[in-house]
């Protein structure tokens, strides 16, 4: 996933029923507490949703993303998925069995269109890669470790709980506007996809980072042969 090329595409296609869309800035900056909620959904790990689990009496430790994403199906059909799936009808799908291996799907029989786990894993890897999200893989050492990272989820979800949501997207959006390596005003920011946008965030980031290397090579702050190649190259970047 990688190397999958987004930056001019406005959707990817999964197979030919199921289609990820790549929204503008400002369709998402619209509607962006739907948008944001719906992609954490669809791209979270159990760890990410422990204290919820743990409501309601499941352990995050004993099953995986894509179980996590059908126990999460039925919330999904709640929301409002344009931005994500375009005109695939979410509320049609329905856990189901393979008939052929005895796993769970989800099935729209109407349509005859299944998510399986492998179109799961392509669905969430094109979100991650659009919003530069990783699988958050830690995993309690034993217990005692297992208790108090829920400890301290559960009082972070107390901090949180009378907070304002705010915007992800307004202030990146003001600094890049404001800062001097950045082409776009606001307008034009709008008309650029998600991805264009959180790649130009990244490369800015390491262009800056890699004029304040430069910066200290030049006052003999910084020694330059202790850097790697990549760390000498602006255009490289992971």
């Amino acid at each position: 996933m990688s190397t999958l090329n987004l930056l001019y595409k406005r959707e990817y296609k999964i197979n030919d029923s199921i289609k990820i869309i790549i929204p503008s800035v400002g369709e998402i900056v619209d509607n962006e507490d739907d948008y944001y909620s719906l992609i954490t959904v669809l791209t979270a790990m159990p760890i990410d949703l422990m204290v919820p689990l743990d409501e309601a009496g499941i352990d995050y430790t004993q099953i995986n993303d894509y179980e996590l994403f059908l126990i999460m199906s039925e919330g999904i059909k709640k929301q409002d998925t344009h931005l994500v799936f375009g005109d695939l009808d979410f509320t049609k799908f329905e856990i189901s069995v393979n008939p052929h291996n005895g796993s769970l799907v989800l099935r729209d029989e109407v349509n005859d269109i299944t998510i399986d786990r492998s179109i799961y894993v392509q669905i969430s890897a094109v979100l991650r890669k659009i919003h530069h999200l990783k699988k958050n893989r830690r995993k309690p050492a034993n217990q005692e470790a297992k208790e108090y990272m829920m400890q301290r989820a559960r009082e972070k979800m107390r901090r949180n709980k009378n907070k304002t949501q705010e915007s992800q997207l307004e202030p990146l959006i003001i600094a890049l506007v404001n800062t001097e390596q950045y082409k776009y005003d606001f307008e034009g920011t709008r008309e650029l996809s998600i991805y264009q946008f959180n790649e130009s965030i990244r490369q800015i980031i390491h262009k800056v980072d890699y004029d304040n290397r430069m910066y200290g090579i030049y006052a003999g702050t910084v020694n330059a042969k202790e850097l790697s190649q990549k760390e000498l190259n602006w255009l490289a970047h992971d």
